[in-house]
């Protein structure tokens, strides 16, 4: 009797508690308030097809050879980053022109001496120790059988998609629209070869992670998918909403108001076969509790080929898709409340 009772009464609660938690989900969703729309729309502008095509040609060319973790060409790719900053004069969070954290050799498997992640930073001017990690990686798989593979989606469109969103974070912030939270941009290397980069980096942070807001993570975004040949006007996302619902809610506001792409959830169902959610490098700020959204387009004929060249990517369509994280990044930077996980969450709680 007792037992009915028991379960009796925790069935009552349920039934309760659900309606509560819904209009609590509601009322999270309907407080996304947008930040500086006018501002989004004139630097997001700065971000064009034809400079990411310009940046992309040479970072997946044969003078990269492949960048493999540790090799020639990564580090010459490494390079092109660092020159790409100081150029800009966008700085280093590691200071001077050292835009380089160097991966510790115990972190690195046998045939690999040496590799770095590159970081570059936006100082935010009215809550400057909270941060935005905005990462792609800079690694490929170098020279396969004589074939170089030059991993134009993966992940040089990525890569290039930073170095615009940095470019126009820095003329917002020459024009005075500084970010008010900061913003570490971060290609990290080695994830090809089980995401060393991000793993240092979050055991060896620049910033303490209890200070870093979330983690925006772009692999592939350059290409379309076998699955929207018809419809190309799509993106992935990916963990948007696991570990904060906010997030998740402030990306489909940021959608609705500034781009006509759809934003595809298919692959962020816990019961996906790819389990993509695991493969990148967000996956280790997610790990450690950190919100994070996983941008990507899915895997096409070319995928980790040698065939994976500059010439079959859409330009337009990385323009729209990079367009549409530079104004989720701003969103998030900008914003009066730094989102909040869910357990930590006023809304949820």
């Amino acid at each position: 009797m007792k037992f009915f009772s028991t379960l009796a009464l925790l069935t009552l609660v349920g039934t309760c508690a659900t309606p509560k938690y819904t209009l609590k989900i509601e009322n999270l969703k309907d407080s996304i308030t947008l930040v500086d729309t006018t501002v989004v729309n004139k630097f997001s502008r700065t971000i064009t097809a034809n400079e990411l095509k310009t940046q992309l040609y040479k970072f997946a060319s044969e003078d990269f050879q492949g960048r493999k973790a540790g090799e020639k060409g990564q580090k010459l790719a490494a390079d092109f980053l660092q020159s790409y900053y100081i150029k800009e004069g966008i700085a280093s969070p590691l200071g001077n022109t050292n835009y380089f954290q160097n991966i510790a050799p115990s972190y690195l498997p046998q045939g690999v001496d040496s590799t770095e992640n590159v970081l570059a930073y936006i100082k935010g001017s009215e809550k400057p120790d909270e941060i935005i990690v905005l990462s792609a990686h800079l690694d490929h798989l170098g020279v396969e059988d004589g074939k170089t593979h030059y991993g134009a989606d993966d992940d040089g469109s990525g890569t290039v998609a930073i170095l615009e969103i940095a470019q126009a974070f820095k003329y917002a912030a020459a024009n005075g629209y500084t970010p008010k939270r900061s913003v570490l941009f971060t290609h990290f290397t080695a994830e090809e070869i089980g995401q060393i980069g991000s793993r240092y980096y979050v055991e060896n942070p620049i910033f303490p992670l209890e200070n870093t807001v979330a983690n925006l993570n772009i692999d592939m975004i350059g290409r379309v998918d076998d699955k929207h040949t018809e419809n190309k006007n799509y993106v992935y996302l990916i963990g948007s909403d696991r570990i904060s619902k906010e997030l998740h809610y402030v990306s489909e506001a940021v959608g609705k108001q500034y781009s006509d792409i759809n934003l595809d959830y298919t692959y962020n169902s816990l019961n996906d076969r790819n389990q993509y959610y695991s493969r990148s490098d967000h996956y280790k700020f997610a790990l450690r509790g950190i919100p994070v959204i996983f941008y990507f387009n899915g895997e096409h004929a070319d995928y980790h080929k040698h065939t994976d060249t500059p010439d079959k990517i859409d330009y337009e369509l990385l323009e729209k898709r990079t367009r549409l994280i530079f104004a989720t990044l701003w969103q998030l930077a900008n914003q009066e409340r730094r989102i909040a996980s869910d357990e930590n969450s006023v809304f949820l709680n």
